[in-house]
């Protein structure tokens, strides 16, 4: 992945970390990885955990952010909620998986953040 891939990546997840400890959330983990792959953001909304994937665009060449979340990447990002939830021994603890999707201008201001709860259906 090339250096402004990765920046603009950053730049749209730490937006989002901001935007959700704005909101009153917990944010727990950043970038947590296992076997199963990678969440962005580890959350707690109340007594709920919440695993946050952040796609993040500049400009409208590749349609919005949302529409980037494949079906491979909601079945890996089940997988890695189960895997997160499993290793830290939390158990039967409500949970979801959420979607904050950034669009930014060509200068990098922000144009729109939505938070798009319960976008993956668990188990």
């Amino acid at each position: 992945m090339n250096r402004q891939r990765v920046a603009l990546g950053r730049r749209g997840e730490e937006l989002a970390a901001q935007e959700l400890e704005r909101r009153g959330w917990q944010i727990v983990e950043r970038n947590w990885r296992c076997p199963a792959g990678e969440v962005d953001i580890v959350a707690r909304q109340g007594a709920t955990w919440v695993f946050v994937e952040v796609r993040t665009r500049r400009g409208e060449d590749f349609g919005a952010p949302e529409e980037s979340l494949s079906a491979a990447k909601q079945a890996r990002m089940v997988a890695v909620a189960g895997h997160y939830l499993a290793g830290h021994d939390i158990g039967e603890a409500d949970w979801r998986l959420d979607l904050v999707a950034v669009e930014l201008d060509r200068a990098g201001h922000l144009l729109r953040l939505d938070v798009l709860e319960d976008v993956v259906e668990g188990p």
